[in-house]
């Protein structure tokens, strides 16, 4: 191999992934990867009305199912590419899983993730790789970081491990409806339908490629975040097309550019699969409600799928699986995650509230404007130079959602100017720190 030719494991053609790929592939890592549990949920069941089951991939030792694909890929590598060692780029999952398979192969690696990468899931890939791997922050989404990757994969003659834009990572992630399926059938069920979380389409495509051949009654939900929709728009356009926008928050599905390998898959497959966007804070809500109903901590990404779940109509009864795909959260997103909650719920809101240059007005708001149950989270005077009047941000949460209009009927009738701050307005971006 020359010194400035790197190797990508991405599709040079797109061969169809069959069943029977997927069931080599699980013979292949089963003695490494454990299968996960497939558990019933009663609280979703009872909300929703069907029989909903949480495949828990967050309880892989890499915390994620990237690790399927990851090793399976490398695994496959020849002795030429081990010894050239491997390049990666993730958001941090796909990482774990590389770093992982390199420490127990032996093979040297250099991962990239983006400056957005969680300082947890950072501080994991060193963990798994240990001193196999180097890694580099670069970035500031996945798509940059992958650009690095490559750029120095084909400087020093390296394999670049695709996260899923590549057939062996399809295969690997196509193991967990392998899985999910045989989990199933020992209790006695079919599976009805399937919520796949969506980022980059690896895990979404493995799966429809497997229930294509042995399930193909199965309908499968894909599920995008609303900032990341990259497939909805690579399907509405016919091919892979590159987002203008991005919001990173959803890290682990925060991909600007579908595979184009899972594209392919997916629009070959389209009668058995629909597509679904939904906003961070519903995935926020939902992220909460695991940790505090079930004990699982879930990812923002982790959470994708029963998010999706609250967004469609299913019929009453059906068995249906969510893949709760990853549990790499750092502690330390709490706070952001619970805000995102509470402004998605109605409970938390924000104004620009502008006091006249009249004695009395603060205590006019607090007791005559705010109701009983209205907590101040923030208050911050706009102009530093004058702290006792003029205009100030307020954030408030309140005991119900409905409590708002009441509020705003108070603040219309007062002389203490208000104005509500509407989220992805720019004066909200502005003034607001989420």
């Amino acid at each position: 191999m020359s010194e400035n030719r790197s190797v990508s494991l991405a599709p040079a053609t797109f061969d169809a992934v069959r069943a029977s790929d997927i069931q080599l592939a699980q013979a292949r890592i089963s003695s490494v990867i454990a299968p996960t549990p497939l558990q019933y949920c009663p609280r979703l069941s009872e909300q929703t009305g069907v029989e909903v089951y949480l495949k828990r991939e967050d309880l892989q030792d890499v915390r994620s199912y990237k690790i399927r694909g990851a090793y399976y890929a490398v695994a496959n590598l020849d002795e030429e590419q081990r010894a050239a060692g491997i390049v990666a780029a993730s958001a941090g999952n796909h990482a774990q899983g590389v770093a992982y398979a390199c420490r127990t192969m032996g093979i040297r690696g250099r991962i990239y993730v983006p400056s957005q990468t969680p300082k947890q899931k950072r501080d994991r890939i060193m963990v798994h790789g240990g001193d196999m791997v180097e890694l580099i922050v670069t970035g500031n989404n996945f798509d940059e970081a992958s650009a690095a990757a490559h750029a120095d994969a084909a400087e020093r003659g390296a394999t670049v491990v695709e996260p899923f834009d590549a057939r062996d990572t399809v295969i690997g992630q196509g193991t967990v409806a392998a899985e999910i399926l045989t989990q199933l059938t020992s209790v006695g069920k079919s599976l009805d339908s399937v919520f796949v979380p969506v980022g980059g389409g690896g895990l979404l495509s493995g799966v429809a490629s497997y229930l294509a051949d042995m399930a193909p009654r199965t309908a499968i939900i894909g599920v995008e975040p609303a900032g990341a929709a990259s497939l909805q728009a690579a399907l509405a356009a016919g091919e892979p097309v590159t987002l203008e926008q991005l919001d990173p928050f959803i890290d682990g599905a925060a991909v600007k550019r579908i595979g184009d390998l899972p594209f392919h898959i997916v629009e070959a497959n389209q009668g058995r699969i629909h597509t679904i966007d939904v906003s961070e804070g519903s995935v926020c809500t939902e992220l909460l409600e695991l940790y505090q109903n079930e004990g699982i901590i879930a990812e923002p990404a982790g959470a994708l799928s029963v998010t999706g779940l609250r967004h469609t109509n299913l019929a009453p009864d059906s068995v249906v699986v969510c893949i709760i795909s990853g549990g790499n959260n750092d502690v330390l997103r709490y706070a952001e995650i619970m805000e995102r909650s509470l402004v998605h719920r109605g409970l938390k809101h924000y104004f620009l509230v502008n006091f006249p240059q009249e004695p009395g007005q603060l205590r006019h708001f607090l007791t005559d404007i705010l109701g009983p149950d209205d907590d101040i989270t923030l208050f911050e005077y706009l102009k530093r130079n004058n702290r006792e009047t003029g205009a100030a941000l307020v954030g408030l949460e309140l005991g119900r959602a409905s409590d708002l209009d009441p509020l705003l009927e108070r603040m219309a009738t007062s002389r203490i100017e208000c104005q509500l701050l509407h989220p992805e307005t720019p004066e909200y971006e502005y003034l607001v720190s989420l």
